[in-house]
């Protein structure tokens, strides 16, 4: 069984998903971090020095490479991974997608501190929830295309989901 968690950065994918993995019994993936470890570098040193279309490139293999894999996994996609390179399509075909859906406002205060998100360096707070506001109604219709859409879903809802779709 392979299973994706797609959303928005911020919407708690990893957060979800490796509790979510560990009840179910399978592993758990960070697609990032298996991004980081291939280029032995961090996501936003990457974006800095290899520019946005690399790393979409290197995020659209490692996921065509979990997709064909004989493995069963619970997958915290990055938030564009479904967006790009046909991404969407992959996930869909090969496993079964989850969206991840919190408001922007709660998304804001969620990453609002954080730095390391290459797609929203903002001078500001305000600068950071309009980037964050476009971003989300520019992936919206790829997120919509899941198989499942939860809003800010817990442990237990994403497990009911995932019985629903058996």
């Amino acid at each position: 069984m392979k299973i994706y968690l797609i959303g928005m950065p911020g919407s708690g994918k990893s957060t979800l998903g490796r509790p979510l993995a560990a009840e179910l019994g399978i592993p758990f993936v960070d697609q990032d971090k298996e991004i980081e470890n291939r280029e032995g570098k961090a996501v936003k040193d990457i974006f800095a020095q290899n520019g946005e279309d690399y790393f979409r490139r290197i995020e659209a293999e490692v996921l065509r490479e979990w997709a064909a894999s004989e493995k069963s996994f619970v997958m915290a996609t990055g938030g564009g991974a479904p967006c790009f390179y046909e991404g969407i399509d992959v996930i869909r075909q090969s496993g079964l997608s989850i969206y991840i859906d919190v408001s922007v406002a709660e998304l804001l205060k969620r990453v609002s501190l954080n730095k390391d998100r290459p797609l929203l360096h903002a001078n500001d707070l305000k600068e950071k929830e309009d980037r964050l506001a476009e971003l989300y109604k520019k992936r919206l219709p790829v997120y919509q295309q899941a198989h499942v859409s939860l809003h800010q879903p817990s442990v237990r809802k994403l497990l009911e989901a995932i019985q629903l779709r058996k």
